[in-house]
């Protein structure tokens, strides 16, 4: 398949900034609400369809082949016009209100420890995860409800000319709390830790084989790989150290190798407070980190002068203050940030993903802020940081 050269362009951006070079420019992009993407069309009177990714022509995309433990359709246990309840191929219920951003999981099928031993994953080359359209939960139940998706691979092709496009994998912890809920994990993680660690190896073995199937079947049409891969919040991590480097991070690394094998940079996107493992993810091979949450304590300048150039930045930009911070104090937050990409190594985005607090008036703001200051060499005037480089 062709590529515009404004996508040429674009790759070169990403790559270039993954490798600590100085590319144009900094590279944007983001994640979206919903609700954000129907206010932005509204305040800036864009039609209903409008693309935000092709409107401001953003650097790069993430997609998902479906990673369900079963290769299923959404069982519809309710519906109405406010909620959906379903069941899904992580054998999880889920309540989805329509009027509000993020699902509730009600139950799962996996609640002891039993279970969890009996549990059974299907094939990760099973065709129908990247070549046959479908229901599945990582991106059918979340910020909406979206059912029979199309095929993966018909995604990655329609995106491909125009823009840099990551798959994406869940690590071990991501997949875990989907199949046995969070206070499972965190129970069974006290009372089971090594037949949950056993667990976990196979969760891994799983994994591995979505991430390097989904680079066959795409077939040169990816330019990276997101890892999601949430283990904080935003105080500390959700267990210790010691746990996830003797259980999580062993999958981290391997399928970081995988991706790396294949020529593919690696973005991991882990919410929370992760400052006593950064070093690990280094460790790991990670090239870039996200979405280095403001509101966990997490800042981007900061992570510059104490690892350098040794991993990428990816994120970092408090929607808090995008929504409600005056004009120029925004305008002193962005500029200040765009000291960590000083010899490439930072994509400016949000510290998670944008909600609708955020005005459509002022993500366009910031945006252009981006693209005026973020132009090589950078000229930060009186934000400036010298000590950085």
């Amino acid at each position: 398949m062709n590529r515009s050269p404004n996508c040429m362009k674009k790759l070169e951006r990403m790559n270039k900034s993954l490798h600590h070079e100085e590319p144009d420019q900094v590279p944007v992009s983001d994640f979206f609400w919903g609700s954000f993407l129907d206010r932005w069309r509204r305040e800036l009177g864009l039609s209903p369809g409008t693309d935000i990714y092709r409107y401001y022509d953003l650097d790069w995309i993430v997609t998902m082949p479906n990673m369900d433990p079963h290769i299923k359709q959404f069982e519809i246990l309710k519906q109405n016009e406010e909620e959906v309840i379903v069941r899904t191929g992580f054998e999880a219920v889920i309540r989805k209100k329509f009027a509000d951003p993020m699902p509730e999981y009600v139950s799962f099928d996996t609640d002891s420890i039993e279970k969890l031993k009996d549990f059974q994953f299907d094939d990760p080359w099973d065709e129908r995860r990247y070549f046959r359209g479908g229901d599945n939960q990582l991106a059918g139940v979340g910020d909406q409800f979206l059912r029979n998706l199309p095929p993966w691979i018909d995604t990655v092709k329609e995106l491909y000319p125009d823009f840099p496009v990551y798959g994406s994998i869940c690590e071990g912890h991501e997949m875990l709390w989907r199949i046995i809920g969070m206070e499972n994990v965190l129970l069974w993680i006290a009372l089971y830790p090594d037949e949950l660690g056993r667990f976990i190896e196979r969760i891994i073995e799983f994994s591995l084989g979505i991430a390097e199937a989904q680079i066959k079947a795409a077939d040169g049409l990816l330019d990276g790989m997101v890892i999601w891969g949430d283990v904080a919040y935003t105080r500390d991590l959700l267990f210790s150290p010691e746990y996830w480097r003797k259980h999580f991070k062993p999958g981290v690394k391997a399928l970081v190798d995988v991706c790396h094998r294949y020529g593919l940079p690696v973005i991991y996107h882990g919410c929370g407070n992760v400052n006593k493992i950064f070093e690990d993810f280094i460790d790991a091979g990670v090239d870039a980190y996200n979405p280095l949450e403001a509101k966990a304590g997490l800042d981007v300048v900061d992570l510059r002068r104490r690892f350098g150039h040794r991993i990428a930045f990816c994120g970092n930009m408090d929607v808090k203050a995008w929504a409600l911070a005056p004009e120029e104090e925004l305008k002193k937050i962005v500029l200040t940030k765009l000291n960590a990409a000083k010899g490439g190594g930072f994509i400016f985005q949000s510290d998670h993903s944008v909600p609708s607090n955020v005005s459509g008036e002022r993500y366009d703001y910031v945006i252009n802020l981006v693209r005026t200051y973020g132009k090589y060499p950078l000229r930060l005037g009186e934000y400036d940081m010298p000590e950085i480089k």
